[in-house]
């Protein structure tokens, strides 16, 4: 039997929570410390454990199916694959920096002027479109020093909190694209494992959409009962369950983890008390 050959980060920002969502999934990985393949027992799954900046390629390649990989670096790469779900997880932005003693912000200071990054591809196609002629250092690792050591007027690098450029005396000043952990596959894949993929997908999404939501249930009076349902973003229609005191409904239903706040004013507005948020492991629609 097939199995589909996934790749994740050996190491660095994506490794913990690629394995998590793999967990989520249900997927159980074998003890992989120190290996760099490893089988999966309960789905039809292999994982490689591969260098960061070596997984674009060898998605590109087929040596793997996918990949949980940076959006930022698939950009960079620009490898012929295709990203087939984004996982809201290792969320960060490819930004230029400048000295925090530089006032400006404007694109134009870097004219003529040089920029050290580990993204010269991402960097010279913004460059390009704005019109923009910089000289491009390209540095693999702690871009962050060129400028206090003269090597560079600025930087262009990934940035999450910002409190690396804070402690190298850097400021972000324009941000390039925003990015977070996708799934991306090969693009030659075969129809087996298309649907392990497909499989894995359905998995994936279930676990998404319960992070993003919350189940909530509350006790309504009956003569309120279709304003607070007019209120639920829900998928259908919610539940009721009478109450055994008369006049009284229980309504059960799942809202939006961005809408949290906003639905729970609008509930009570509407006469919804006792109000109860649960969360939710899995959701499958």
């Amino acid at each position: 039997m097939s199995k589909l050959k996934i790749a994740i980060q050996k190491s660095g920002r994506l490794y913990e929570e690629s394995l998590q969502l793999l967990k989520d999934c249900g997927i159980f990985v074998n003890n992989g410390k120190d290996q760099l393949k490893v089988s999966v027992d309960n789905f039809p799954m292999e994982i490689m454990y591969l260098r960061n900046s070596d997984i674009p390629q060898y998605l590109e390649d087929g040596v793997v199916d996918v990949a949980i990989v940076g959006e930022n670096l698939l950009i960079e790469k620009q490898k012929k694959i295709q990203i087939v779900e984004k996982l809201g997880f290792s969320k960060c932005r490819v930004s230029i920096a400048v000295p925090k003693e530089i006032e400006t912000d404007d694109l134009n200071y870097f004219q003529g002027r040089r920029i050290a990054t580990s993204y010269p591809n991402t960097l010279k196609n913004f460059l390009e479109a704005k019109g923009i002629s910089s000289d491009i250092h390209v540095i693999s690792g702690s871009v962050e020093i060129a400028p206090n050591i003269g090597l560079a007027d600025g930087i262009c690098d990934i940035v999450s909190s910002g409190s690396t450029l804070f402690k190298n005396g850097l400021r972000e000043t324009v941000t390039l694209l925003k990015s977070e952990a996708v799934l991306a596959k090969n693009l030659q894949l075969s129809s087996e494992k298309t649907a392990i993929l497909d499989k894995f997908l359905f998995r994936i999404k279930a676990v998404l959409k319960a992070k993003n939501s919350k189940y909530i249930l509350m006790n309504v009076p009956n003569d309120k009962i279709q304003k607070v349902a007019d209120v639920l973003p829900v998928l259908k229609s919610p539940t009721v369950i009478p109450l055994a005191e008369e006049g009284w409904s229980s309504i059960h239903s799942v809202i939006d983890e961005e809408r949290f706040w906003e639905v729970i004013d609008e509930l009570k507005e509407n006469g919804a008390q006792d109000i109860l948020i649960i969360p939710i492991d899995k959701m499958v629609i």
